[in-house]
Order: structure tokens, then sequence, then C-alpha cells
């Protein structure tokens, strides 16, 4: 028989919180929530065309997925291994992160993590103390706040709007900076944006974190993803005295279409990596040995297939700016990186729309989700309201298909 619990014990459990506020005050991310609904309007039948998700719609290149099959027969990758990471994996990184972003790294400067959402979210915990304040340049990917706050830091949102291509200066970096900044989140390529930071104006954001001792998170996961002749050029490449203090998060899914296989990592100063790795040997162990192999493929191989999904993306790009700013009332500036359009649509707000008056992009992308059953993720998950983000990791008749009923519906704006 098991014990009773007084009545005492049962009220004092129950008045308790069941969540932790720390959980409790986490944002579900946006997009997924996008795509998740999109799905699910799909299963019922509605032909829902979504913009939501960041992902590629290629398959992964077979030269990796025979890798990983050829691993899963291989009893090395069945049991436990070094929780920061295959040594061979990491030694790849190293070289790669050499060969295209021209910093120098030894493979004990690298952490692989699952995906590169635990990768940011790594970071911040082993930097960052509670009180600390991180500069975070807006319009910003939806897990970033999240991460930040979890490690009890403190975001600060600096934002650039579409008369500047989204780039932020150091003028507006340095009205932000306290004496408790201690990181700044750096991401060119960026999502949702697609702004990529001219060489001359990354110099002037590191020269200007090294001169204040501030610690710099870089994101490059869409390095190979760019247009027009541009260059994502890693900061610490641009500035090396900034390499005592960057972090560089990166991974294999956008590159390499591998969002599935979950397999990001984080590098950086010998004594980061080191204290991140143990956290991460509390905390998950090491990622599964199948996709460190396939990742190793990946990185190791040719640039072949990854060239061919930057054509693909670069002749959509051009479409969805152009259906997008064909329509009255949005703006489009021209992405330089990833596969993001980020239009304003500030203009179409607080106009009729089919009998309601949407007052933000929210209420506007609902409209648009029932009426046009199109699925579009709003600025507000990015902090910046009034804009949309476009993915056009999608095939080309479904981007002109979705973008003109979004225009079709957009036309009864009054």
């Amino acid at each position: 028989m098991g014990a009773m619990v007084s009545p005492d014990t049962a009220h004092s459990t129950s008045s308790r919180r069941r969540i932790s506020d720390r959980i409790a005050g986490i944002k579900p991310s946006a997009t997924l929530a996008v795509d998740a609904k999109a799905k699910e309007l799909k299963a019922n039948g509605r032909p829902v065309i979504g913009f939501g998700a960041g992902q590629p719609d290629f398959p992964t290149p077979d030269y990796i997925v025979d890798a990983a099959a050829a691993a899963v027969h291989d009893r090395a990758n069945h049991g436990y291994t070094a929780a920061a990471g295959l040594p061979e994996l990491r030694e790849a990184i190293a070289a790669k992160t050499k060969r295209d972003s021209g910093v120098e790294l030894d493979a004990s400067q690298v952490l692989v993590t699952n995906g590169g959402k635990q990768a940011v979210y790594s970071a911040f915990a082993t930097l960052c103390d509670p009180g600390d304040e991180v500069l975070l340049l807006a319009p910003y990917w939806t897990t970033y706040p999240e991460s930040i706050k979890l490690a009890g830091a403190v975001p600060v949102q600096v934002t650039a709007d579409e008369s500047t291509g989204y780039l932020v200066t150091v003028e507006q970096l340095e009205a932000a900076r306290t004496g408790r900044t201690k990181v700044l989140l750096f991401n060119s390529p960026s999502n949702p944006t697609g702004a990529v930071y001219p060489r001359k104006q990354v110099e002037a954001i590191g020269r200007w974190a090294y001169e204040h001792g501030i610690f710099v998170v870089t994101d490059e996961i869409y390095e190979h993803l760019v247009y027009d002749g541009v260059t994502a050029d890693s900061i610490s490449a641009v500035v090396p005295e900034l390499a005592d203090t960057t972090v560089i998060l990166n991974g294999v899914a956008k590159t390499y279409s591998m969002t599935g296989w979950r397999v990001g990592w984080m590098a950086g100063p010998a004594d980061i990596i080191k204290a991140a790795s143990s956290y991460q040997s509390h905390l998950c162990g090491n990622v599964a040995n199948v996709s460190q192999r396939a990742a190793l493929a990946a990185i190791a191989g040719p640039l072949d297939a990854v060239e061919e999904m930057r054509v693909a993306f670069d002749s959509r790009r051009k479409k969805i700016v152009s259906l997008l700013s064909d329509i009255p009332g949005v703006e489009c500036p021209t992405p330089q990186g990833a596969f993001y359009a980020y239009p304003s649509v500030k203009a179409l707000l607080g106009r009729e729309l089919r009998g309601v008056t949407p007052t933000n992009t929210v209420e506007l992308a609902d409209l648009i989700l029932e009426h046009a059953e199109v699925a579009v993720v709003p600025g507000e998950a990015f902090g910046t309201p009034g804009y949309f983000r476009f993915s056009y990791a999608l095939a080309e008749f479904d981007l002109v298909e979705g973008v003109s009923r979004v225009a079709k519906l957009l036309a009864e704006v009054r």
C-alpha cells in the first residue's frame, strides 16, 4: 500500500507553480508554429502553401546519405563517444572553417552540438551570467532572445529597417552599450532578412567590439548562400584581434540540406569550448554518431551540390522579390543571402480587408492564411512588427502560386 499524503502536504504541493518561471517564460518558435499550422490545414484537405519553415526543399545529397548508411553498420557508432564530438569531425570542422572563413582553429576549439539551436543556447549558457546584456541585432531569428533569456541574460534590441537594408551601424551599437554589455550577437547572412554585412561594416563593428572588450557570438550558418557576387565575411577573420573573444556558430543544416540530421557546432577560444563541452557532457552527451558521420562526409566532400542549391535559390530569390514588389503597399528589399525575403507591409495595416481592419502583422497573417490559404511568418516573431518573412525554400511553382494568392487578396485592401 502506498504512503498516505497528508492534507497539508497535498495543499502545499498544489499551491506551488507547476512550471518554472524560466521555462514558462519561453515563447514557442513562431516559425515552427506557422509551419505546423500549415501542415495541419493541408492534412485537413486545404491547399495551403507555406512560406514559414527555414528548410531547404532539396534532398540531402546522396554521398552524405551513403556515408550515414555505412555508419549504421559500423559497431563503433553504436555506443557512446566523446561528448565534444568525434575527433575526426572536429578536425574536419576546423579545416572547413579555415577553408571557408579564413579562421585558424585547432580541433580542441570545436564542440559538435545537436543542431545549430543547441549551439546558440550553449554559447549563451557558457558566456553569460544573470544580468549580463546581449546586444541583439533586429530583425532577429526568433530563437535568439529566448536562448539569451534562458541563460539569465538580458537581450537589448538594436533595430535596423528597410531604409538601411536591415544593417545596424556602430553608432546604434554604441548608443545601446552599457556597463553590463557583455556580448554582441552577429548574424550575417541574416535570418530573417537575408541581409549581408559588407566587409567594411563588419570590420567597423568588429573593431568597436574589440575596443570595448565585448564578446562576439557570430552565427554563420548561411555562409554559402550568398548572391550577386557578395561574400559573407567572418568577423574574426576580418578583425583577427577578436580571436580570443569570438564564438562562431555554424552547422550542416542549411548548406547541405540536412535540417533533420541535427548537427551544428560552436567554435572559439579553447577555455570557452572546454566549458561548453563539460556542460554538454551533462546535458546530452554526444550527438548521434550516425549523424556525425554524415556531417563528416558533407564537410569533407565537394561543394558541387551546395552550388546547385545556391543557384536554384538565387532564381527563386529574384522571382519572389519581383512578385512581392509588384503588390501595392509592399516594399521588399532584395536579400543578398540566405533564402528569405522580408518585405515591409506597414502600409497595409489599419486598412479594411474582408470586413476586418488588421492593426498588426499577426492579424494580417491570419487573414492571409484564412482567405488566401498561404502561411507567412509575421514580423512580431522577429522583433519588428510590420513585416512578413517569406522563405523561398520551396518549389518555384508553389512560390509563384502562393505570392499570387497573396497579391490577389491584398488587392482588396481598402
